[in-house]
């Protein structure tokens, strides 16, 4: 009987990852990604913009490198570009490109680690710097889920960390380009 079980589940499940294999779980953890964080990352990137695309407000300089704002006397403009300027931009456009790259599936595994390195970031930014309180830091192993940093963080960084370690899947540009580009090598002659 338990044979028998354990057959049916083993069948089951064999035929439920043959069904969805190279496809599903790659277009739902990006669609997961749009419908939970796109639209997080895109609010505060904008806050980040004045007056068009290539402009870097002051507010990201204070949102990215507070002490160093604070050690210029609170004027952006007096900030070093090299190395917290160029800081301030990589970051500013990092949260604009890297979840669009993931979002349409390009760049998908290179992107996802790009995000990964900022959530980190991005939480350092937090801890270290905006003096947020402990229970915005929660703790992991307690009774309560819902603190901003190591609980919700640490789940979007194990979605992320699926797209780099298993890419984007089968609906994405990623594969299109991909498979094109493998196309074009074996119908060109050497």
């Amino acid at each position: 009987m338990i044979s028998g079980l354990f057959n049916l589940h083993k069948t089951l499940v064999d035929s439920l990852d043959r069904a969805t294999d190279g496809w599903l779980m790659g277009l739902a953890a990006r669609v997961v990604f749009a419908g939970v964080l796109f639209m997080y990352f895109m609010n505060s990137a904008l806050t980040k913009f004045e007056g068009g695309p290539f402009s870097i407000a002051d507010a990201a300089y204070f949102q990215i490198v507070p002490p160093i704002v604070e050690a210029a006397g609170y004027d952006a403009s007096q900030v070093a570009f090299f190395p917290y300027g160029l800081i301030v931009y990589a970051g500013s456009y990092a949260e604009v490109i890297l979840p669009i790259l993931i979002v349409i599936g390009l760049f998908t595994r290179l992107a996802a680690l790009g995000m990964i390195v900022f959530i980190i970031v991005q939480s350092y930014v937090d801890i270290a710097f905006h003096g947020v309180d402990a229970a915005t830091i929660g703790a992991w192993f307690d009774n309560l889920s819902n603190a901003v940093i190591l609980d919700q963080r640490a789940l979007w960084v194990f979605l992320l960390l699926f797209l780099v370690l298993r890419g984007p899947g089968f609906v994405s540009l990623d594969f299109l380009f991909g498979r094109r580009f493998a196309t074009q090598r074996i119908t060109e002659p050497n």
